[in-house]
């Protein structure tokens, strides 16, 4: 594996970052900070979190907060202004000189970087956790137009990712979708990574992690994520109305999204209220602490690239319910760590949760495999397999398009 001989300038361009809650933009935090904290230098570039353009020093990551606005049908959401974002982009790459790019979409702001990088001659890295079905509901696409939308957003994707000089992907599933999509160079398989030592098996502090958050001490089940229609949490809670006759149980929803008051109605309306919680937001410091609370992890979503949260659940200890859908089955050994259950089977998922919680000797079991298989994520490994990717590509550094030179060169407002 390729070592750095020196501390390594990169520079991470993401459309979105921390306060954002979502799996991409915790990604991109902790590659950030993982980095940082390995000795190199770490600039970020994202969206502005309250509009206005800054940049700050967060701990040993410099972040250039460029301006932004509310996205149109997701107020809580905001993207980058592309106004005179090229030429910010281009001046910031002129004065820091990275060593690479790495970005983590092919959005508007992912994609102005890896295009500036590349007409200033530095390799550019892309890591996709693009998937058009976690739009969707967010742009309000109706069902009957998605299969269009969807495929158009994957060729968009493609050709994007044809500019970079190395295309990462959680995950072999997730690569293998880029592939089908039409993508014909090589995708590699590197994981999103976990922190082993912040999320790890602590069953004595369940009860305090439970006081915490307001929850009774019983059976509890919990989730971690967005509270978005791609997440199908319907599915979940309609499945503990269904188990409930069995087991003392209750859900932790840990989370935000647009859903939440349909989700609240849908618990009323099974005669689950009382057995569904709604943590909210909950900052990053005190997440350990939900899955502390936890006796099992669910998650019923179909459009998961890999799932941080699962992974962390199992770094937990937890034993983890999941559908059968992309890339989570890659996390779940059927009988060894977990179940799965078809998408969309309130009733299976039932079934299946009544199996992990079956008695305290099934659930340290499953718990115990949940923890031996998450250590293969281990994100140090994650963050050396990067540090050997752009060692690499230093020594392979392309050669700016004609065009892309010329365009870099052009006068732009800021």
């Amino acid at each position: 594996m390729a070592e750095p001989s020196r501390p390594l300038r990169v520079l991470i361009a993401t459309d979105t970052y921390p306060p954002d809650v979502n799996g991409a933009g915790y990604f991109a935090h902790r590659l950030a900070e993982g980095l940082a904290g390995r000795g190199h230098r770490v600039h970020v570039v994202c969206p502005s979190e309250v509009g206005d353009p800054y940049v700050t020093v967060d701990g040993a990551v410099t972040e250039h907060r460029l301006r932004s606005a509310r996205l149109p049908f997701q107020p809580s959401m905001r993207a980058a202004v592309p106004l005179g974002m090229g030429g910010h982009i281009t001046r910031l790459l002129r004065r820091f000189d990275p060593d690479v790019v790495h970005a983590q979409s092919h959005f508007t702001l992912s994609r102005s970087a890896m295009h500036r990088g590349r007409a200033e001659g530095i390799p550019v890295v892309l890591t996709n956790h693009f998937m058009p079905d976690n739009l969707y509901a967010h742009a309000r696409v109706p069902r009957s137009m998605q299969s269009a939308v969807g495929a158009l957003a994957w060729k968009d994707m493609v050709r994007a990712a044809g500019e970079a000089d190395h295309v990462t992907t959680p995950t072999p599933r997730a690569a293998g979708l880029l592939r089908e999509k039409g993508f014909a160079r090589e995708v590699e398989a590197v994981s999103c990574g976990i922190d082993l030592e912040r999320f790890h098996p602590r069953p004595r502090d369940r009860s305090a992690a439970r006081a915490r958050f307001g929850l009774p001490d019983r059976d509890t089940v919990v989730f971690v994520g967005r509270l978005d229609a791609e997440k199908r949490i319907d599915d979940t809670i309609r499945a503990l109305a269904r188990i409930l006759p069995e087991r003392d149980a209750q859900l932790a929803l840990a989370g935000i999204g647009a859903r939440e008051q349909e989700l609240r109605a849908l618990a009323a309306e099974l005669g689950v209220a009382d057995r569904v919680f709604f943590l909210g937001f909950v900052p990053d410091e005190d997440l350990p602490l939900v899955y502390a609370a936890g006796d099992a992890f669910a998650i019923a979503g179909v459009a998961e690239l890999q799932s941080i949260a699962t992974l962390e659940a199992m770094s937990t200890g937890l034993p983890v319910v999941a559908a059968d859908a992309m890339a989570l089955p890659h996390l779940v050994e059927v009988g060894r760590n977990g179940f799965l259950f078809p998408p969309g089977d309130p009733e299976s998922l039932a079934d299946r949760l009544l199996s992990v919680l079956g008695s305290e000797r099934t659930r340290r079991s499953l718990g115990e495999a949940s923890r031996e298989i998450a250590l293969r994520h281990d994100h140090h490994r994650s963050l050396e397999r990067f540090e050997s990717v752009y060692v690499r590509l230093q020594g392979a550094t392309p050669v700016p398009l004609r065009a892309e030179r010329e365009f870099s060169a052009r006068p732009v407002a800021v």
